[in-house]
């Protein structure tokens, strides 16, 4: 009786500030106010959403966290191994591992607005870039508003998210299976893509759902890089639950973006449980 208590503070926070907000969300999409203030059933919000410039907001910020999946991971994988095969070298010293994981971790502990501000010292006009530019005698530029410096910001923030997970798994390789394929002559190309690669897919999954999702979905990194001058899926919800009278549109938008991050979830998962079927081939 004591053990089940204490699982009563979570059960009301996330009654409060999870199942609630979720309920009205609901509510709002398949419901609109008439002149009298009176809620009715509809479907009409989520029609609206099938029009052509809502249809081309959502694939620019389907691409866009492609773009950012891509580069986080070609950033990231490498990242990832060399702190691994660091930490495990440590490790056969008895030394602790993981010291140098923090240096991507502690970031993290800044606001990430901060963080974000430093890029204007570097990407405007008379930044850092542009002045290292000019002393080189190359042309200057123009990266800030623009999608380029949107995908830079996603991937600036999120690629620990991608690092992470690679370098659990990485780092948990047995050393006596690298050494078994080194001995029956595979040289290291082979070795990571016969041995190394497969065994860290499941981290590599991880990796691309836990990018992919906060980048489809984020406003605020958009809305700084672009200066409002375009709108991904983020900010067009938000854009409308500022707005009270759109509310139940950007509920709806809510509800569709949902849907497609628990399909997308679907789809790593099923990927990642083939992917262990034929490693136990």
């Amino acid at each position: 009786m004591y053990k089940k208590s204490l699982s009563y503070p979570h059960l009301v926070w996330m009654t409060l500030f999870v199942v609630a907000p979720m309920l009205l969300i609901f509510f709002y999409a398949f419901t609109h106010s008439d002149s009298n203030g009176a809620a009715g059933f509809t479907l009409d919000n989520f029609t609206k959403f099938v029009e052509p410039l809502y249809i081309k907001v959502m694939l620019n910020s389907i691409w866009i966290a492609l773009l950012s999946v891509v580069f986080c991971l070609l950033f990231g994988y490498p990242v990832a191994m060399i702190l691994a095969n660091k930490d495990r070298r440590r490790a056969s010293l008895g030394k602790k591992p993981g010291g140098l994981l923090m240096l991507f971790v502690m970031p993290m502990w800044m606001n990430v607005m901060l963080r974000l501000y430093s890029w204007l010292t570097i990407l405007q006009p008379d930044g850092l870039l542009n002045r290292f530019l000019n002393l080189l005698g190359l042309p200057q530029v123009n990266l800030m508003y623009t999608y380029s410096a949107v995908v830079l910001g996603i991937v600036y923030d999120f690629i620990p998210f991608m690092i992470m997970p690679i370098y659990s798994v990485l780092i948990k390789i047995d050393e006596s299976v690298i050494e078994a394929a080194q001995d029956l002559g595979a040289n290291k190309y082979k070795v990571f893509f016969k041995v190394i690669l497969p065994l860290s897919m499941p981290g590599v999954v991880s990796g691309i759902t836990m990018v992919f999702l906060p980048a489809l979905t984020s406003f605020y990194i958009s809305d700084f890089f672009s200066g409002g001058q375009f709108m991904l899926i983020g900010n067009l919800i938000e854009k409308n639950f500022k707005n009270p009278d759109l509310r139940n549109f950007g509920s709806a938008i809510s509800i569709i973006l949902m849907a497609f991050a628990f399909l997308s979830m679907h789809v790593m998962k099923i990927f990642n449980k083939s992917n262990r079927q034929m490693d136990m081939f």
